[in-house]
C-alpha cells in the first residue's frame, strides 16, 4: 500500500514538471483521479520531496510546478511503455505514414539514450520479447499516402496562426485555389485539413492526398475562437462531415455481444430489447461511412432512423449490385 502511494506521489511530480504553466490543485486532482482534500496531501508530499517544486501566482489560482525537470531515475520509461512507443510507431508506417513513424523512432532513440546502461541492460530482454511477441494488424482498405511536406506547412502555418493556401483537386471537378484558417488535422484512413473559411466562419474538410502547391500565406488566419477540433471530429460517425443526425440501429440477438462491446461513437447509448437483441442509439453525421460499415454487420442489423441512412444503404446496395451485373451478366 505504501509503494503504491509513493508511486501515485512520483506520478503527480512528473506530471508537475511536464507542465511549463504549472498544475492547479483541481487539475491534480482530476489527473490522478482523487478529490481535493487527496489532491492536497499528494501535492504536500511533492512539495517535501522535490526542494526545486515551487508555487506560481495564477489569479484567482495558484499552480505548482518543478523547474529543471527530474532525475534520470525518476524519469526511466519502463518495458511496457517502451513496447507501446514502438508499436506506435510500427502501427504508423503500415498505415503509409513514415514521417510521423520517423517522429516516434527518433523519440524511441532519445528516450534510450538518456537512459542508464544498467537500466537499459535490465529492460532489453523484455523488451525484444515482447516487440517479437507483438505486431500490427494491417487493415484492407484503401490508405492514400501522406505528403510530409504538406504536413509540415499545415503545422506551420497553425502555429503561426498564417492563412494556408492550397491547390484542391476532386475527381471530376476542376481543381480549385483555396486560402482558408487551418484549426487542425484529422488523421484516419484518409487524412483531413479541418479549416474555416477566412469571411464567414464555416469549418470544412480536405483530403490532404488532394491537397498540392500547399504553403503558409502572409497574414493573420486564426480558427473561430469557439472552434474545439476534438469536438467536431466526435460529430460524425467517421471522419466525413454532413448533417447531424439521430441514428437508432436494432442489433439481432446473434450480434448483440458484439454490438455491446463495440464503440460505435461518443454519444452511444446500448439498450437490451425483449428479444435478445440489443438498441444503439447515438448523435452523428457521416452516413455515408456509416452505411460502408453496416455492411460488414451482414442481416444482423436493421436501420430504424434516419431515413437518410436507409437512402444512402440503399443507393450503395444498388451502385455494387449493378457493378456485380456488370461483371457477370446477371445477378441471382
Amino acid at each position: 500500500m505504501r509503494q503504491d502511494k509513493a508511486a501515485v506521489v512520483i506520478e503527480l511530480a512528473r506530471r508537475m514538471a511536464a507542465s511549463a504553466e504549472g498544475l492547479t490543485l483541481d487539475e491534480m486532482a482530476q489527473e490522478s483521479g482523487v478529490g481535493r482534500r487527496t489532491a492536497e496531501r499528494m501535492r504536500d508530499a511533492v512539495l517535501a520531496l522535490y526542494p526545486a517544486a515551487e508555487e506560481v501566482s495564477d489569479p484567482p489560482t495558484k499552480r505548482w510546478r518543478i523547474r529543471g525537470g527530474l532525475s534520470a531515475f525518476e524519469q526511466a520509461p519502463t518495458t511496457t511503455e517502451l513496447v507501446e512507443l514502438s508499436k506506435a510507431a510500427q502501427g504508423l508506417r503500415a498505415a503509409g505514414e513514415p514521417g510521423r513513424a520517423a517522429a516516434l523512432e527518433g523519440l524511441e532513440r532519445k528516450l534510450k539514450s538518456a537512459m542508464r546502461s544498467t537500466t537499459l541492460n535490465r529492460l532489453a530482454p523484455d523488451l525484444e520479447a515482447l516487440v517479437r511477441a507483438e505486431t500490427i494488424a494491417v487493415q484492407a482498405g484503401p490508405r492514400p499516402s501522406a505528403d510530409e511536406a504538406v504536413l509540415a506547412e499545415i503545422r506551420q502555418a497553425i502555429l503561426a496562426g498564417r492563412p494556408l493556401g492550397f491547390l484542391y483537386s476532386r475527381p471530376g471537378v476542376e481543381a480549385r485555389r483555396r486560402s482558408l484558417a487551418p484549426c487542425g488535422v484529422m488523421f484516419g484512413r484518409a487524412n483531413y485539413l479541418v479549416a474555416a473559411d477566412r469571411e464567414s466562419g464555416r469549418i470544412q474538410t480536405f483530403r490532404l492526398d488532394r491537397m498540392s502547391a500547399v504553403r503558409a500565406e502572409d497574414g493573420v488566419a486564426a480558427p473561430p475562437s469557439d472552434f474545439d477540433l476534438q469536438a467536431f471530429a466526435s460529430q460524425s460517425f467517421g471522419i466525413y462531415q454532413d448533417e447531424i443526425e439521430d441514428v437508432v440501429l436494432r442489433v439481432t440477438p446473434g450480434g448483440a455481444a458484439e454490438a455491446r462491446a463495440w464503440r460505435w461513437h461518443p454519444t452511444q447509448t446500448v439498450e437490451d430489447r425483449g428479444d435478445g437483441g440489443v438498441e444503439v442509439r447515438f448523435r452523428a453525421s457521416g452516413m455515408r461511412e456509416l452505411a460502408w460499415h453496416l455492411f460488414s454487420w451482414g442481416d444482423q442489423v436493421e436501420i430504424v432512423a434516419p431515413v437518410r441512412l436507409k437512402m444512402v444503404m440503399a443507393e450503395a446496395l444498388k451502385a455494387a449490385l449493378g457493378a456485380l451485373a456488370r461483371t457477370n451478366g446477371s445477378v441471382a
